[in-house]
């Protein structure tokens, strides 16, 4: 007959409905009055009061599922990190040695296979010890040290303030342990009371059970423990901080000694096998492997699991409160299954280091985050400081998120949102081969934009709000199509001035704009952000810029895929949440622009895949863009001073990575960072050609030639051009302010 499985592993098992206990014998009566009663007399009064009160206590033992660590885990499996508050790896019997059951049965309980549950013996030595002596002796068989630490267990889960921990404990307390060892003894067998004991008992720091300690101390496993390994580890069950052979070696080692003669005396060892142990120098023999938890320790990807746990402890799919959930992730022996791709987030560790190398004097920092279209799943996010604070340039802050799931509060998007209000334009019905009128650099105070959503109906810049270009000679009239090309910012403006403000705010907040610091979507009340004056997360944009890979469906980022418990229990995780927001021809005619900036410009016309995408840069060059995508992958690219947005934050001027930049442009840094991450991780999703438009206003979509410098924008296809033919960059920064004074955005090549 197959042995029962030891409630310790399956908690949904009665342990604590063992069988009431039917009564347990006048001797045990008399000596546990004796024991717990030392200064009551021993005769008829103290056994009949004991044995009341044995009937009285209850003989159901508080279970709850032992602490067992959680593991946060790549899409292929791949641990990135664990968290645990007992470090713990339960094994069953056949997989602790036999001399570590020998050592801890020879010093905690030497007539553990004798007695039934309670050793009658062990209570008279210890009664009558108490009763002459001054001092106080326990008897506590393995069985009830079993019980106590269950008890404890369940006390502290359960969040109850009585803790029935050595010295701690009331007469009840002592006598209700008894009565649940003895029902125990009857419920289970010797091999699962063992089992379950040396996978519970602590064995110095935050090591629980011999496993996680074989592991700790000597990196082995409980299955290949030595005889002097076993009595070093049963030595420390009687002070598992004094004993902790990595805190005090000496104590530990002499405490060793003790274990081994018990062995010897209960021939669990041969006399030379004990001269052999002896001699072992304990401290020589460690071989410590401690078992690292957390974030900082993960083993890749330390932003990325960050998010993860945050977004884990801010659900209440996991628990009614974060206080729960803390307690979940630390004792539930959880696999947290994340979408996290590992190749892919080599790769974007790897090229965020090439563009900004960790601890790098310039004030410049580096991020890249990948979402799949049509899934939202968040494949890739790096950074390039390290997650140690103690570290040069090291941080805690996760620049690819919002401040509630990594304390940034995101960076002004810049030129990377003019595609939206592309797109708001196409939804009105128009075309992107329209022509308006970019020769407007200025608007002044007060100035009327059609805003339906607002109480009034109009929107005003409060300010004069002079507009400016980093190109010169392009305040003229161009088409919506070659003003987005060259990222034109009287065009954006100009346009933007055509349609409904809140026909663009409602399209941005359609893709998942909002603010990185408060989650507030768009505010068409302020007219320039259609310049990218909100901060917003790479994570955002990623996302955003998803929806124009997937043909107009977007997806809110998701990170966990399953989260199961060790017994197989599923939690509720959220499934893919996307909507169609954009029409797909909407979609198709805006990514005809977006694919030859990234085709023509970012790859410099020789794309490895079929991609499209925007730069970007801020007033001041403080933050630099590049948001580009193929069919599988979208990617957001940002390198930028995290510290700030103004003068005093600019990188114009600064040695990035060895090199010195006059200017900081999209295209200059985050966008060669993007295309060499690309280059190596979008082959392994989609690189299927994007969808083409049933009525495109070009002749030609392939072809560059209209935004040729010498085109004004009216050219329709044909011909040939020089896809190098950028035009030449105004000595002027390009900076524009926007109508309440902040700073906006400034145009990028």
């Amino acid at each position: 007959m197959a042995p029962r499985k030891s409630p310790l592993f399956d908690t949904a098992t009665t342990l604590g409905k063992i069988m009431s206990f039917l009564g347990v014998s006048a001797l045990c009566g008399v000596l546990a009055a004796g024991l717990i009663f030392p200064l009551a007399a021993s005769g008829g009064a103290a056994a009949a009061a004991g044995s009341e009160m044995l009937e009285q206590l209850p003989a159901e033992l508080r279970e709850e599922p032992l602490s067992v660590p959680s593991h946060i885990l790549a899409e292929d499996g791949t641990e990135i990190a664990q968290f645990y508050a007992e470090n713990r790896k339960p094994v069953g019997i056949e997989d602790i040695s036999q001399e570590m059951q020998d050592a801890i049965v020879a010093i905690e309980d030497e007539r553990f296979y004798e007695h039934g549950g309670v050793d009658a013996r062990g209570l008279g030595r210890a009664m009558v010890h108490n009763v002459t002596s001054d001092s106080q002796q326990g008897a506590s068989t393995i069985t009830q040290q079993y019980v106590n630490n269950v008890l404890i267990n369940a006390d502290f889960l359960r969040g109850e303030d009585r803790l029935t921990i050595s010295g701690s404990k009331t007469y009840a307390d002592k006598l209700r342990e008894m009565k649940l060892s003895v029902s125990i003894e009857q419920e289970m067998t010797k091999d699962e009371i063992l089992e379950g004991y040396l996978n519970i008992v602590l064995l110095g720091g935050r090591n629980y059970g011999v496993e996680a300690a074989a592991q700790a101390y000597w990196g082995v496993s409980a299955a290949d423990l030595d005889v002097a390994q076993a009595a070093t580890l049963a030595g420390i069950v009687q002070s598992p901080n004094g004993y902790n052979p990595l805190v005090n070696p000496d104590a530990a080692e002499n405490r060793r000694n003790t274990v081994l003669s018990a062995m010897l005396r209960n021939d669990y060892i041969t006399h030379e096998e004990y001269e052999d142990a002896v001699e072992v120098d304990l401290e020589e023999s460690l071989d410590p492997n401690p078992e690292s938890a957390g974030c900082f320790n993960a083993s890749m990807a330390n932003h990325f699991c960050d998010y993860v746990v945050e977004l884990f402890l801010s659900s209440d799919a996991y628990g009614p409160d974060r206080a729960s959930r803390e307690q979940l992730l630390e004792r539930g022996g959880l696999r947290i299954t994340t979408t996290l791709d590992p190749d892919a987030q080599e790769a974007a560790e790897e090229e965020t280091q090439n563009a900004v190398p960790a601890g790098d004097p310039s004030e410049a920092a580096a991020a890249l985050v990948s979402v799949e279209p049509g899934t939202g799943e968040v494949k890739a996010m790096a950074q390039n400081t390290p997650y140690d604070t103690e570290q040069t340039g090291g941080t805690n802050v996760n620049y690819n998120t919002d401040f509630d799931y990594g304390s940034s509060g995101g960076f002004q998007g810049g030129s990377t949102l003019k595609p939206f209000v592309a797109a708001a334009w196409l939804e009105d019905g128009n075309s992107m081969g329209d022509k308006i009128d970019a020769s407007v650099d200025e608007y002044p105070a007060l100035e009327s934009w059609e805003a339906s959503c607002l109480n009034n109906g109009i929107a005003r810049n409060t300010d004069r709000w002079p507009i400016n270009n980093a190109i010169r000679d392009m305040k003229r009239e161009m088409t919506v199509d070659y003003g987005l090309y060259w990222s034109i910012n009287t065009a954006t403006v100009a346009t933007a001035h055509e349609l409904d403000l809140c026909d663009i705010t409602g399209l941005m907040n359609r893709v998942g704009y909002h603010s990185a610091r408060d989650g507030s979507g768009l505010d068409p009340s302020h007219p320039s952000f259609v310049l990218g004056a909100q901060e917003v997360s790479p994570l955002t944009q990623a996302s955003a810029f998803a929806t124009l890979a997937n043909d107009g469906e977007y997806c809110r980022p998701r990170a966990i895929a399953e989260v199961t418990d060790t017994n197989g229990n599923t939690y509720e995780t959220p499934e893919a949440d996307c909507e169609q927001v954009i029409d797909e021809e909407v979609v198709a005619q805006l990514n005809e622009t977006l694919i030859r900036i990234a085709e023509d410009r970012t790859a410099d016309g020789d794309p490895q895949f079929p991609m499209a995408g925007k730069t970007g840069t801020n007033n001041f060059e403080s933050s630099t863009w590049f948001i580009g995508f193929s069919r599988g992958l979208s990617t957001a690219s940002w390198v930028g001073n995290p510290n700030g947005v103004g003068e005093d934050y600019s990188l114009n001027g600064e040695t990035i990575g060895g090199v010195f930049f006059d200017d900081v442009w999209g295209s200059i840094i985050a966008g060669p960072m993007w295309l060499d991450y690309m280059n190596q991780v979008a082959p392994n999703y989609s690189t299927d050609e994007f969808p083409e438009p049933e009525d495109s206003p070009w002749d030609d979509p392939e072809s560059s030639d209209r935004y040729s410098w010498e085109n004004d924008g009216t050219e329709r296809g044909g011909g040939s051009s020089d896809s190098d033919d950028v035009p030449d960059i105004d000595d002027a920064d390009g900076s524009d302010s926007d109508d309440d004074g902040d700073d906006s955005d400034s145009d990028d090549d």
